[in-house]
C-alpha cells in the first residue's frame, strides 16, 4: 500500500515510508516511530491511518545511526539491539528530522498531526512543545516527566496515553507528569489502569485490545476536533 520517499533535512536526507489513503481527508500525519525502527508494526499503523483519510508519513529517525533499521519486539537479541539504538539515539536531532518531515508534508497539506509510540511518544510530546505541527498525540511516551518545563501555552493540543502499569514509566512519573501539566488546559492525558507499556502495539507481549481500541477512537476523535 505504501511506498518510500526521500526527505531533505537540515542534516541531510533521509527516507520515510508513506501511506497514501484511497480517500484523502486533506490531512497528514507524522507517525513518530518506536525503538524498532520502521518496522512492520509502524508501516502496519500508517496504512491503517491512511485507511481513515490521512496521508501517513513515518520518517526514518535512525537514520544517522543506520538507515533503514527495520526488527521486531519478538526475540531477546532485537530487544538488545533495539536498546542500544535507543542509546545512541539524539532526541534533539529527532525533533530536527520530524520538523523536517512536518515541512516536507506543508508542501501539500496545511493541516498536519503527530503520533508517536514508546520512544515516539516522548518525541510526540517534544514535537508539540517544539514544532509547527497543529496537534499531537503520544502512547506511553517514555523520559516526559523529565521534560515538563518545556511544556507551555505555545504546546500545541497535545493528548497523551499513559498506562498505569507501565514498567518504563513508573508511578511517581506519571503523578509527575499529571502534577507538572496540568494547568495546561490544550494538554489531555488519559491513564489507562491495569495496562503495561505497549498496551496498544498488535501482537506485542502486552497487547491490549480493549485498551487498544479506547486510545485509538480517543486518538481519532481528538484529531477529528483539532485538525478540522
Amino acid at each position: 500500500m505504501g511506498e518510500h520517499v526521500t526527505i531533505n533535512g537540515p542534516d541531510g536526507a533521509f527516507m520515510a515510508y508513506i501511506a497514501t489513503p484511497a480517500q484523502a481527508n486533506g490531512r497528514a500525519l507524522v507517525v513518530i516511530q518506536e525503538i524498532f525502527g520502521v518496522n512492520k508494526v509502524m508501516r502496519d499503523l500508517a496504512d491503517a491511518y491512511a485507511a481513515e483519510g490521512y496521508l501517513a508519513v513515518v520518517p526514518d529517525l535512525f537514520w544517522r545511526i543506520q538507515p533503514g533499521i527495520d526488527i521486531t519486539d519478538q526475540t531477546p537479541e532485537e530487544w538488545q539491539q533495539a536498546f542500544d539504538y535507543f542509546g545512541k539515539f539524539d532526541v534533539d536531532k529527532g525533533i530536527v528530522d520530524i520538523q523536517a518531515t512536518i515541512d516536507y508534508l506543508r508542501q501539500s497539506h496545511q493541516t498536519i498531526g503527530a503520533v508517536g509510540y514508546c520512544l515516539g511518544g516522548l518525541l510526540a510530546y517534544l514535537t508539540a512543545t517544539r514544532t509547527t505541527i497543529n496537534a499531537s498525540v503520544s502512547y506511553y511516551g517514555v523520559g516526559i516527566q523529565d521534560r515538563l518545563a518545556e511544556a507551555s501555552a505555545e504546546t500545541k493540543p497535545l493528548l497523551l496515553h499513559v498506562a498505569s502499569e507501565d514498567s518504563f514509566v513508573n508511578k511517581d512519573a506519571q503523578a509527575a507528569m499529571k502534577a507538572g501539566l496540568s494547568d495546561q488546559t490544550q494538554i489531555q492525558m488519559h491513564v489507562y489502569e491495569g495496562l503495561d507499556h505497549a498496551f496498544a502495539r498488535v501482537g506485542g507481549q502486552h497487547y491490549d485490545a480493549a485498551g487498544a481500541k479506547l486510545a485509538n477512537e480517543r486518538t481519532m476523535d481528538f484529531f477529528a476536533e483539532t485538525l478540522s
